[in-house]
């Protein structure tokens, strides 16, 4: 299987890979990628997600303030002229990018005004399917998919409540709800062209045995990569330990079963800017002015 994903990396999107340092083990190290926190709101909530305004933490969920999407496509040009490797404009945040219009908006100016630009869209999609004909015309190319489990057994332990149409779900509904949403949108993205990586949060006692079946439900689904990342002991599973490398290995070769893993994820801020793999971050050059500071749900 593993063989499979391979060839199907290299017929469906070689051409964008290489040149994505989010989605390349070699472009990691060679090319650049601006992180844009327009999202200010999430529809869902999940126990290790802890959102943040700060400028010391490097994580998800963090950032330094929102940017308007007006103001966001002024400061993709300054960070080309920090970081001329620049290839990818992302949204990762620090809400969810589909939850409000903002990342939509900012990607519809930065296609018209950067189209050789790769955009990238980070979401945990549950509005992914509802949203997708809009995400491919807003000029992105390529879209992460948070999931976490496609049980909702494992779901419901990982995620307590989602908000869809004004509604508040919880438990085992809103695991349900979730995984048929994320599977749906995951198709839907694919049919459409768009490059589909499935981000996977590892947390050994709850879904540490389930990233091959993660791996081969969303590969059905359209994904063409994976990344296994750490679970950060945070918000409700604070008590939990972070997975330790021989976890992390078990969990990545499951996964590897069915589709190419990348294995260079920093889990960055939402507002990082730079070549990943140069450990050199240039967000406190780009992000030098007073920046709003909303969070909400829903």
């Amino acid at each position: 299987m593993a063989g499979c994903g391979s060839e199907l990396k290299e017929e469906r999107f070689g051409h964008l890979v290489r040149k994505h340092p989010c989605f390349s083990g070699d472009g990691h190290f060679k090319f650049g990628r601006i992180h844009l926190p327009v999202s200010p709101a999430c529809n869902i909530q999940c126990k290790f997600c802890k959102r943040s305004f700060n400028k010391f933490e490097n994580r998800p969920g963090v950032a330094g303030g929102i940017v308007r999407p007006e103001k966001a496509a002024e400061l993709v040009g300054r960070a080309l002229e920090l970081c001329p490797e620049l290839t990818v404009a992302g949204i990762a945040g620090p809400g969810d990018t589909l939850a409000t219009p903002h990342a939509l908006e900012t990607f519809e100016a930065i296609h018209r005004e950067y189209p050789g630009l790769i955009n990238c869209l980070s979401t945990n999609g549950l509005l992914l399917e509802r949203y997708a004909e809009r995400v491919a015309q807003a000029g992105v190319k390529t879209v992460t998919v948070t999931v976490n489990a496609v049980d909702p057994v494992i779901q419901e332990q990982i995620c307590s409540t989602i908000v869809l149409d004004g509604k508040v779900i919880k438990g085992r509904q809103a695991a349900e709800t979730l995984i048929r949403a994320q599977l749906a949108g995951i198709r839907k993205a694919s049919g459409l062209g768009l490059v589909i990586k499935i981000n996977t949060v590892l947390i050994p006692s709850v879904n540490g045995e389930h990233t091959g079946e993660i791996a081969r439900q969303t590969r059905e689904a359209g994904a063409s990569l994976i990344n296994i990342i750490p679970l950060i002991p945070q918000h409700e599973m604070s008590h939990l330990e972070a997975p330790d490398c021989f976890q992390l290995g078990d969990a990545r070769a499951a996964a590897e079963e069915y589709l190419p893993v990348f294995r260079h994820c920093m889990q960055c801020r939402a507002d990082a800017c730079g070549i990943p793999g140069s450990g050199k971050d240039l967000a406190s050059q780009l992000y030098d002015q007073p920046m709003e500071e909303t969070f909400s749900h829903g």
